[in-house]
């Protein structure tokens, strides 16, 4: 019978690999492989983001933020912060134009002493004149005084200042407000510390929106905070028939001022005590409603001209010689005969 051989391959049948890579487990494999990780998931240079757009739309974006939102934003990144500084003047420009309307005219700014002609200085300046004002420059518990040296004391800029440091030091005690927490009471003649540093804070703040258009910005938005939370304060106290603003839930949730635009009660008076802001709804100064016109009239910008303008005049009228000189009554004296 013949023998059929079988091959060494078809008696151990066919051979299947096996083989698998061995588990590396040393430290420094560990760290290669969290560096090549890293490597995969850090994004390109080339991938698309908020600068990368075209300049118009960024700006147009950054316009439908908050003044406060901004300042976080700028915190991103070093990119970020150059282009928000660079680019500060339109954006607070922009924002304004939409979300504040109305207080941006009420709480302009006043003008710094080096933007004025320095051959007024010593006029603007001097003792005698500043000594005419001490009625304006009256030091309030919660306001601090302008320095002469570093803003014009013209009556509108004086009242400019003041404004400005109340809206600071009103959004201060607003939670105050909010939950019916007493503010402090300061007796008359004292000045403790934590007041002092307060108000110097605050007007710290106020010489940031000085210099920065985007921090002035910042202060309206603080500003109209406080207002919709007061309004909403006496709203809810059924027993105040005061007139007030009519603020519905979407103006407040807005962000925007123009319902202050509507009909509702003149705020003239300055609030020269913190007893002041408990029955404080809304203190919108340098405005009155014109009846004739149906709507709120403002003070301009250019009064701070005008009143630059009085103080030259003034100082001009004081450098005449009297006008009842001896010559001139003799003059008189014989033309009447």
């Amino acid at each position: 019978m013949r023998k059929v051989e079988v091959s060494e391959d078809e008696e151990l049948g066919e051979l299947e690999d096996k083989t698998e890579a061995l588990t590396l487990r040393s430290k420094r494999t560990e760290r290669a492989r969290k560096k090549q990780a890293k490597r995969v998931e850090k994004p390109s240079r080339d991938s698309q983001h908020l600068l990368s757009l075209p300049y118009e739309l960024v700006l147009d974006i950054l316009a439908l933020l908050r003044p406060s939102d901004v300042f976080n934003l700028q915190r991103v990144s070093r990119a970020f912060h150059q282009f928000i500084t660079q680019q500060d003047h339109r954006i607070s420009r922009a924002i304004t134009s939409w979300r504040y309307v109305c207080l941006d005219k009420c709480f302009r700014l006043p003008v710094l002493m080096e933007n004025i002609d320095p051959s007024i200085h010593a006029v603007i300046q001097s003792p005698e004149r500043q000594e005419l004002l001490i009625i304006h420059k009256k030091p309030y518990q919660h306001i601090q005084s302008p320095n002469p040296a570093e803003i014009c004391t013209c009556l509108t800029c004086l009242l400019r200042w003041s404004a400005l440091c109340l809206i600071v030091d009103f959004a201060h005690w607003q939670r105050n407000l909010d939950i019916g927490e007493p503010i402090p009471m300061i007796p008359r003649g004292k000045h403790p510390a934590w007041n002092q540093n307060l108000v110097a804070s605050n007007a710290a703040i106020v010489r940031k929106a000085l210099c920065s258009p985007l921090w002035h910005a910042r202060l309206l938005e603080a500003h109209l905070d406080s207002t919709t939370r007061s309004i909403s304060r006496h709203a809810a106290n059924k027993g105040n028939k005061r007139r007030r603003f009519r603020m519905s839930k979407e103006d407040m949730e807005s962000g925007s001022d123009l319902f202050l635009e509507k009909s509702g009660p003149p705020s003239f008076d300055f609030p020269f005590h913190r007893d002041n802001y408990y029955m404080l709804e809304a203190y919108l100064p340098n405005r009155g409603w014109s009846a004739e016109n149906n709507r709120w009239m403002y003070v301009p910008a250019e009064q701070h001209d005008i009143d630059i303008q009085f103080i030259v005049n003034w100082a001009k009228r004081r450098q005449r010689p009297a006008s009842g000189s001896g010559n001139d009554m003799v003059w008189k004296g014989e033309s009447s005969k």
